[in-house]
């Protein structure tokens, strides 16, 4: 059984800090490349951020800036994103993904939501 589960998220004032966690179960986690999207509300889901299957190339998108960050702990089977800075226009629902670095086949979680909020 293949589980992608996120956690972090919830409600943060401007200019705070979120660190997300997604933890995979079921897979060859190092086998996987993992990416991390959002989907505001009544938006497409996005690409945000995502990093190679032992930890290189970290890339980001066009939705993320200097106050994103993608890392991976291979041995926790755990993908992060650290968010700095948060503004309310952040406030989405974070996904992560995991895909396979030959098959190409790919794994989603459920989802986190972080709300950006006075």
């Amino acid at each position: 059984q293949v589980q992608l589960v996120e956690s972090g998220g919830g409600l943060v004032q401007p200019g705070g800090s979120l660190r997300l966690s997604c933890t995979a179960s079921g897979i060859i986690f190092s086998s996987y490349s993992m990416s991390w999207y959002r989907q505001a509300p009544g938006e497409q889901r996005e690409l945000v951020a995502s990093i190679g299957s032992r930890g290189a190339e970290p890339t980001y998108y066009n939705y993320a800036d200097g106050r994103f960050t993608i890392s991976r702990d291979n041995a926790k089977n755990t993908v992060y994103l650290q968010i700095d800075s948060l503004k309310p226009e952040d406030t989405a629902v974070f996904y992560c993904k995991a895909t396979h670095i030959v098959t190409m086949g790919d794994y989603w979680g459920q989802g986190t939501q972080v709300t950006v909020s006075s």
